[in-house]
């Protein structure tokens, strides 16, 4: 059991796959959990990464924009700034005094790429205020994840029972 666990904080923690993954991953390999633990584990494992891609995305594209020497890091770099600063303002001009409304609603669609990772690098790009943030982002993924185990648990139900 040890292992099934290991594998669903994991999956959790990966960007783009996080919990919208996980549940599913675990709801099939019948971890004997009950649906809660799975939840709540995926729920953690997918919110550890956020204070430390807050606090650092930022920075460590801002340097690799402006004082990195290696070319192909650098574009990176400037391509995830100015695509974040326009996709970033935007988001501001339409949500006006709702951001962590929108911020809220983005991480808690159950898609990839909608999830706590970019969420946060988002968050972190518009310098927005981290505890509403992580409060806005913590409210979207508890909501993804019980919009993907109720999807597994229904999914699962009606193809292996």
């Amino acid at each position: 059991m040890f292992w099934k666990i290991l594998i669903i904080i994991l999956v959790s923690m990966v960007p783009l796959i996080e919990l919208r993954g996980a549940i599913p991953i675990a709801v099939g390999m019948d971890t004997g959990l009950p649906e809660w633990a799975i939840l709540l584990i995926a729920i953690i494992s997918n919110m550890i990464p956020v204070p430390f891609i807050y606090l650092f995305a930022r920075k460590i594209l801002t340097w690799g924009s402006e004082k990195c020497k290696w070319k192909a890091f650098k574009k990176f770099c400037d391509f995830c700034l100015k695509k974040g600063n326009k996709a970033g303002d935007k988001l501001l001009a339409k949500a006006k005094g709702g951001v962590y409304w929108a911020l809220f609603l983005f991480v808690a669609i159950p898609i990839p790429g909608t999830g706590a990772w970019t969420g946060t690098l988002a968050a972190s790009i518009l310098n927005l205020d981290f505890k509403k943030s992580t409060l806005s982002i913590l409210c979207g993924v508890l909501t993804a994840g019980l919009i993907m185990l109720a999807i597994s648990l229904g999914l699962f139900k009606v193809l292996f029972v």
